[in-house]
């Protein structure tokens, strides 16, 4: 039988936590100095995932520090005083493996894919490298022209700027409107000094989530973690707690007041465009009404948008909405790529499907549809161990639960209509941000 894991309250040192789903069975342990440390044991799975997730992302960096976080996501695979650049490399690629890394607005995470038997190897090498990174100056250097020709290669794509700057232009100053990578200015600004501070302060036993999936053994994976760490030069305080998660509480410093158009100029084909504002925080209860609202507005080829937009009018070849939660404060969008000269027919389109269900609600065959499309890809997107270990991250740094699917299932279902009209509603109301990016005149 499934439980539910109330990740909430469950800090203590030691404390453990069980549930099983599908034959997987899920535990956690808060190890000393905090560390806390997610299994999912997958029965029959010969290879596992490995992430190590730090609390930190771009957000919280300060004045000084923009573009730390995603720059000591490239230094950490730089080498340490053990291990080279390229031992770091050689390891998974010795034993067929993959490692990368991805930076987010709120944490940062270290992630490995390898046969089990290969587990305790990729423990050991991500520890080292969350623990013990050397930071080197020339490396951070060398480093730092490698990050400026990622950002110009982000900058070359449409659909990536237009996303960039619809979050900036609808959350204002707000820390969550900064882009995850930094700024060309900010990544040349930034010394070697600030990045080492922000490395110090928030790569910290109590900040550390060790999230393992596949073919692995809860208690042999914590006490490699524990060795791991201790051999890294990391102090494991008996008395450390870990530290807490992000408030839930609306956020709106520096969100604008008011809807903000911008249009970028780009000798391109197609425009890009976005139309929305602020959204629902990760852990606002309403969103699984999102979810299914999504489904039927923009989710897929049945979805309002698709069939309106391309399928009736064939005006767009991509078109979508969205929803990113984060600690506070969110974001919601209507995206449509398409030629220029059609760009304000199609975004009238766009926010005239959002304020139909705002007004109208959805039918009952559209929210039979949603849910059965949800159910499906909730559960075809937990078919690898490096989906299940995304999910443990994710449930202990931002929601404080982990829901097993049957229960994630039955807040779908209970989805009525009117939720789903009364969140369109509310979103339709809120101030509404338009961006366009595209060959378009003075």
């Amino acid at each position: 039988m499934s439980q539910h894991l109330p990740l909430v309250g469950a800090g203590q040192p030691g404390a453990e936590l069980t549930a099983g789903q599908d034959g997987a069975t899920i535990r956690r342990s808060v190890l000393p100095g905090g560390v806390r440390v997610l299994t999912e044991h997958m029965p029959g799975l010969r290879s596992a995932t490995v992430g190590a997730w730090v609390g930190v992302g771009s957000r919280d960096e300060t004045d000084g520090h923009h573009g730390s976080t995603h720059f000591l996501e490239h230094l950490l695979f730089k080498g340490t005083p053990s291990r080279s650049a390229l031992d770091i490399a050689e390891a998974f690629d010795a034993v067929g493996g993959e490692a990368n890394a991805a930076t987010g607005k709120e944490h940062t995470c270290y992630y490995a894919r390898v046969l089990d038997e290969d587990v305790p190897m990729a423990i050991e090498v991500i520890a080292d490298m969350v623990t013990s990174a050397r930071l080197d100056a020339d490396e951070l250097e060398t480093e730092r022209g490698v990050i400026l020709e990622e950002i110009a290669m982000t900058d070359d794509d449409p659909g990536e700027v237009v996303h960039e700057e619809f979050a900036a232009a609808a959350l204002g100053s707000h820390p969550l409107g900064r882009p995850i990578g930094g700024t060309p200015d900010s990544i040349r600004a930034v010394p070697r000094d600030a990045v080492l501070e922000h490395y110090r302060w928030h790569y910290r036993p109590e900040t550390l989530v060790i999230a393992a999936a596949g073919g692995v053994d809860h208690d042999t994976v914590v006490q490699q973690v524990g060795d791991a760490l201790v051999a890294g030069g990391w102090h494991l305080d008996p008395a450390g707690l870990p530290r807490a998660r992000r408030s839930g509480a609306p956020e709106s410093d520096g969100v604008p007041t008011a809807g903000v158009e911008l249009t970028i100029r780009r000798q391109v084909e197609q425009a890009n465009v976005i139309i929305g504002g602020t959204g629902l925080s990760a852990s606002d209860d309403r969103r699984f009404a999102s979810t299914v609202l999504h489904a039927v507005l923009g989710g897929g080829m049945s979805s309002r948008l698709f069939q309106e937009i391309r399928e009736k009018r064939g005006l767009a070849y991509a078109t979508y909405s969205f929803g990113q939660g984060h600690g506070g404060l969110g974001l919601f969008g209507l995206y449509a790529g398409c030629t220029p000269a059609k760009v304000d027919q199609v975004t009238a389109l766009m926010v005239a499907e959002l304020e139909r269900i705002a007004a109208d609600g959805i039918t009952d065959a559209e929210l039979e549809r949603s849910v059965g499309q949800l159910s499906g890809g909730m559960v075809l997107g937990l078919e690898d161990s490096g989906s299940r270990m995304s999910r443990l991250g994710r449930a202990e740094l931002v929601l404080g639960e982990l829901l097993t699917v049957d229960e994630s299932l039955e807040r779908v279902r209970a989805v009525t209509a009117t939720d789903v009209r009364e969140l369109a509603a509310d979103l339709a109301s809120r101030p509404r941000s338009m961006v366009r990016v595209g060959p378009f005149g003075e």
